[in-house]
């Protein structure tokens, strides 16, 4: 059942219109943002999985620099920069490991490369050239042909459970509408909706 001042139905209403306008080539591309070890904020690039009731769904090798920075501090912030289509979102919220059984479920659905490329590509290590990763992928594609690819360890996936969220709608004319989300400590939503001007139009 929809809830009133939903944000989560918020952002399926407007993914889906994106989606639909053709307007934006990876709508499910989202900017993750997280606090590094040196205490300094790193953005990147990362494709969302899925999205529910709860949150935000991504994938990754646990060791990755975005995972060890998780680990230590789980607050994030997730971008969704749609603005060919009118259209941002900005959410703020914690980042938390999915159940194993959740992440092997969605990695028994990827593609053999896909799954071979979670084997071959050690995240968080440098490599001392192209080659040795094209080396380490021809390792894992012997290792595995003819055979079911188990998910490593260390990759798996992320909930982005969301605190705050602002939507963002800009039109021609240069006027900005903004709607904000936050979560009360009952656990419903509050909304607060405004409108503004674009000065650097």
């Amino acid at each position: 059942m929809k809830q009133e001042h939903n944000p989560i139905q918020e952002f399926q209403e407007w993914f889906f219109e994106v989606e639909k306008s053709h307007q934006i080539s990876e709508v499910n591309a989202m900017l993750l943002t997280t606090i590094g070890e040196d205490a300094c904020p790193k953005s990147r690039m990362v494709l969302l999985k899925r999205f529910t009731w709860e949150g935000f769904l991504f994938f990754t090798n646990y060791k990755s620099e975005k995972g060890r920075a998780i680990a230590k501090n789980p607050k994030v912030s997730l971008q969704f920069n749609w603005q060919a289509a009118g259209k941002e979102i900005f959410i703020q919220g914690t980042a938390e490991k999915l159940p194993r059984s959740i992440s092997e479920n969605y990695f028994e659905q990827r593609p053999a490369g896909s799954k071979i490329g979670a084997w071959a590509s050690p995240q968080g290590e440098k490599l001392t050239s192209r080659a040795s990763l094209e080396k380490s992928l021809h390792y894992f594609e012997e290792k595995f042909k003819g055979k079911t690819i188990p998910m490593p360890k260390n990759w798996g996936g992320y909930l982005v459970k969301p605190q705050h969220l602002d939507f963002i709608q800009y039109s021609s004319v240069g006027i900005i509408k903004s709607m904000r989300y936050n979560l009360k400590k009952d656990f419903s939503w509050s909304k607060k909706v405004w409108h503004y001007f674009d000065l650097s139009i």
